[in-house]
């Protein structure tokens, strides 16, 4: 029998809730493009759920437990004494989401003898250190367009927030009892007619792009994988041929980048200061993207108008981390890819991969990241490694 270690954040503030805003979700059963959406045998949650959380186990512990294995659920995973370095180290299995990652270190996985297998219930699995799961023979798979539309709905709306100044505006109405509008407006513009740039055109980036076409703007993109001239043309899209092409052309850069060498602090002091004065960088993608204290200085000089997000460094952030009280941010938690809605979609998912796992069947290919001590499926896509290049 397997021991499944289950990483989830903490439950609401004020209790897992009792009743939920909205009876039902729409049934979602394929994504763009024809991938269906996951097929495990059965489920037992009610899609609309908060599953995510603790007490909501992923709707997983009845599937496991009827099975005769051993599920260990926690928020508890900093530090040497955290539940999760105490019960890593006989776990068969753990189960994490990007938004509260268990960082599986090389250390960590040294100490985990029994590891086997690594689920990101969600999209990147970064927070696992690929080479040690290569060298240890793990398999590392993740659910893989779960949450791709979610994220790209949930840069859309921050790109709007930064543009047309709304959190200050709310501000005003909401917390400081005013009607101040030129205060309010003191930063605002139109999207309309603004230079706006994709990095990345994968599942997100795609998405993202085809939610910014209506709103009249001049898309650009860079990607190593270039689109199709079809897909071009349909978009309207300018391809650059490298990042610093596309950020000194764009008004407003949304990141939809993988974390890897390549773009580990790829936005620096230089590559910031070569962008348009004014800019907005828009960031769900992961945030070591961008060297932190660089954003915190390009917006107190003006070099850039605005920076929003949802991915921090490390997650959850320090009380003091920079990014909390620098001006002109419009950050949230790590919340893009978690609504209702993507959570019904990677629990499945979860059970899916585990169903398989235990099952000894195949696991898809696209949610694969490593898999047989290499990079397999959607990960040799995604991430690079030196052992894998070697």
């Amino acid at each position: 029998m397997a021991k499944i270690l289950l990483v989830l954040y903490p439950d609401p503030a004020d209790g897992y809730p009792p009743e939920y805003a909205r009876d039902e979700i729409p049934a979602i059963t394929a994504y763009p493009g024809g991938q269906t959406t996951p097929t495990p045998e059965a489920i037992d949650f009610t899609p609309g759920q908060l599953l995510g959380s603790v007490s909501g186990e992923l709707g997983l512990r009845r599937f496991l437990e009827d099975r005769g294995h051993t599920l260990v659920v926690t928020s508890d995973k900093e530090g040497p004494d955290s539940v999760l370095d105490r019960e890593l180290r006989d776990a068969d299995v753990v189960i994490s989401q990007p938004f509260w990652p268990a960082y599986l270190t090389p250390e960590r996985i040294s100490r985990a003898t029994r590891l086997k297998l690594a689920i990101t219930a969600g999209i990147g699995s970064d927070h696992v250190d690929l080479p040690s799961a290569i060298a240890h023979g793990i398999t590392v798979a993740e659910i893989t367009f779960s949450n791709s539309i979610s994220v790209a709905e949930h840069a859309v709306m921050q790109i709007l927030a930064l543009v047309r100044n709304y959190l200050p505006a709310h501000e005003w109405v909401a917390t400081k009892g005013g009607w101040n509008i030129a205060d309010s407006v003191s930063r605002a513009y139109d999207l309309e007619g603004m230079q706006v740039g994709v990095l990345g055109s994968g599942r997100i980036g795609q998405a993202l792009l085809r939610r910014l076409k209506p709103f009249d703007v001049k898309l650009h993109y860079y990607d190593p994988h270039r689109l199709s001239p079809e897909v071009e043309r349909e978009l309207g899209v300018t391809w650059h041929p490298d990042v610093r092409s596309l950020a000194s052309s764009v008004d407003v850069l949304s990141i939809h980048a993988p974390l890897h060498p390549q773009t580990e602090n790829l936005f620096d002091d230089e590559l910031i200061g070569a962008m348009k004065r004014g800019s907005y960088i828009v960031n769900t993608a992961r945030a070591l993207i961008v060297d932190r204290d660089a954003v915190v200085r390009a917006l107190n000089s003006g070099r850039l108008a605005g920076y929003a997000g949802d991915v921090w460094y490390p997650q959850p952030p320090p009380a003091d981390h920079p990014w909390r009280t620098m001006p002109h941010e419009a950050m949230t938690p790590h919340v893009s890819g978690t609504s209702l809605s993507a959570q019904a979609r990677y629990a499945a998912g979860t059970r899916e991969i585990l169903e398989c796992w235990l099952d000894g069947h195949p696991i898809r290919p696209e949610y694969l990241i490593v898999d047989a001590g290499k990079l397999a499926g959607t990960g040799a896509l995604s991430y690079t490694v030196p052992e894998a290049e070697s």
